[in-house]
């Protein structure tokens, strides 16, 4: 991993066709590396998670491309400089929640700052969700909000922690009268568990066993998230 972690370093520093097809020989070993890694965790989250095991995914089901769609994008630049993994029930393009590994090295590049802010996490969880999956989402919480804060806690013994990203100003006025222990997570727009990890973490020995057991840490919390998604997608 430390070797494609220093060529994402060196791609987010020339990001452009000339340098990526010059080194686009370099770029296919290390992508096929990484497929493999990919490969690595997809069997090691199958071995605990049997809705993973149930998906028989492939590589491909759970990795992205690493060109950009700049057609409608301010930013010209034409490669991602990160890499990550999504292992989802029925694959990247499923509306569940699951486990993602994002790999992009932290740069220090002042003329480009907005543009160079990385870093390596770990996710259990997804985000942008359609809003009859958010109200199933919520609905679950207002009646079983104890279940899902102890998914929480028993994932942060491992590091996790709940994204705190965009949220309501206000719980909606159908979940009032839950518990104010549970507004918190009832005025959440984004359902997912985030761990950042470090170089040490990352250069370390057997990454993938080491990620999947953080992953198990968050199983419970997964499984919730994608039990409301179902109640919606039958549902509503």
């Amino acid at each position: 991993m430390k070797e494609t972690y220093s060529f994402l370093q060196e791609l987010a520093q020339n990001n452009n066709r000339e340098w990526f097809n010059a080194n686009k020989p370099h770029f296919k070993e290390l992508q096929e590396r990484f497929h493999a890694f990919a490969q690595q965790l997809i069997d090691a989250v199958s071995a605990w998670d049997e809705e993973i095991a149930a998906s028989n995914l492939t590589v491909k089901d759970c990795t992205y491309r690493i060109y950009r769609d700049t057609r409608f994008s301010k930013n010209k630049e034409p490669y991602k400089t990160h890499m990550g993994i999504f292992i989802c029930r029925g694959g990247k393009k499923a509306p569940y929640a699951g486990y993602y590994f994002h790999l992009e090295p932290e740069l220090s590049l002042p003329d480009r700052a907005p543009l160079s802010m990385g870093k390596c996490f770990l996710i259990a969880g997804t985000y942008h969700f359609e809003s009859k999956v958010l109200r199933s989402i919520r609905d679950e919480i207002s009646i079983n909000g104890d279940s899902f804060l102890d998914a929480i806690a028993n994932a942060s013994t491992h590091g996790f922690s709940l994204f705190e990203g965009e949220m309501l100003r206000k719980v909606p006025s159908e979940f009032a009268f839950a518990p104010d222990k549970w507004h918190h997570l009832l005025k959440q727009k984004e359902y997912a568990l985030g761990k950042e990890i470090d170089t040490e973490y990352l250069f370390g020995e057997n990454l993938s066993g080491r990620i999947s057991e953080d992953f198990r840490s968050a199983a419970d919390f997964v499984h919730k998230i994608n039990m409301a998604v179902d109640f919606a997608l039958e549902n509503f």
